[in-house]
């Protein structure tokens, strides 16, 4: 397997930063690449390494990188930058920026999972990238009001003293306690992968436990108390100029319930709909993996506008 890390400026005003990135297989093969885009803000790439699968079994290229501010592309100082600074804008500069260095910005697919699925969104209905021939969105949504309401539905589901345990630590600004976290240690299990988590999964976690600045600016404490940059933020409006083939996914028990997915369903033109058995990350759970993976391929590799089932 070809494997190739580097690092590619990133100019932002009078400042420079770095995007490192790891390319899986050979873009000068003639296969249309895939570009991941990872989770957060601000939760490294590594809990998406499984996607090496679509290299390894369908021989296309896996473009992997940090977004600026978190894993192997944090940089000094980041905990100081003013929350002006963390915009979606600046992610889809990243993005065009690190597209046009590898020199595939006019052939590429592009893989969002949960924040990924909104970046991924907001660039194609805004930026309409000539290039970009693909899009998979993975557990978003278009609306950070429709992510709150789902993760909410969710939250009021779970045991009383788990709920309470929750909210009585973010109105009180203890999420660092271990009740805290225990607690929302049973969210996850229901909601966003079951124990043990892979180690890729920790790695990811860990990058953010140890500077949250870019998760904590732009969402906040949780994923159920929304209070970040983020809160208002929303391309509903604008996802019905999609015109590439779509492909939405989402699980069963995904914290991305239908009421955050739907709305790509019922307004991008060309859109198919895969919905899988269990939480957060079919890419992770043994019981999606497989064909998650199959999935994606075939609609990368088969799909044309006319395939897709509106």
């Amino acid at each position: 397997m070809t494997e190739v890390t580097g690092k590619v400026d990133f100019k932002v005003g009078d400042d420079t930063y770095q995007t490192w990135y790891k390319i899986v297989g050979d873009l000068a093969s003639g296969v249309r690449p895939l570009v991941v885009l990872h989770g957060g803000p601000g939760i490294s790439h590594d809990y998406m390494t499984p996607l090496v699968e679509i290299y390894n079994k369908y021989k296309i290229p896996v473009i992997f990188y940090d977004q600026v501010g978190i894993g192997m592309s944090l940089f000094e100082g980041v905990a100081e930058k003013p929350k002006e600074f963390w915009t979606v804008d600046l992610f889809m500069d990243e993005l065009d920026n690190l597209l046009v260095y590898l020199g595939v910005q006019n052939d590429f697919s592009l893989l969002g999972h949960s924040w990924g699925a909104m970046l991924g969104a907001h660039y194609a209905s805004h930026r309409h990238p000539v290039g970009l021939k693909h899009l998979v969105l993975t557990s978003g949504t278009p609306s950070m009001a429709l992510w709150e309401r789902s993760t909410r539905q969710l939250l009021a589901a779970l045991p009383e003293d788990v709920r309470e345990t929750i909210e009585k630590h973010e109105k009180e600004g203890t999420t660092d306690s271990p009740e805290y976290q225990q607690a929302m240690g049973i969210f996850y299990e229901k909601h966003v992968c079951k124990t043990p988590w892979p180690k890729e999964l920790e790695a990811s976690f860990a990058a953010m436990l140890q500077n949250p600045t870019v998760y904590s600016t732009m969402v906040g404490p949780s994923e159920f108390t929304i209070t970040g940059t983020l809160k208002p933020w929303s391309c509903l409006d604008q996802i019905h100029t999609i015109t590439v083939p779509t492909l939405l996914t989402n699980g069963a028990n995904d914290e991305a319930q239908d009421v955050c997915v739907s709305p790509f369903f019922h307004k991008i033109p060309h859109v198919k709909w895969v919905q899988f058995s269990q939480r957060h990350m079919p890419f992770t759970e043994e019981e999606d993996q497989e064909r998650y993976f199959q999935v994606v391929a075939d609609f990368l590799t088969q799909t044309t506008i006319t395939d897709i089932n509106d």
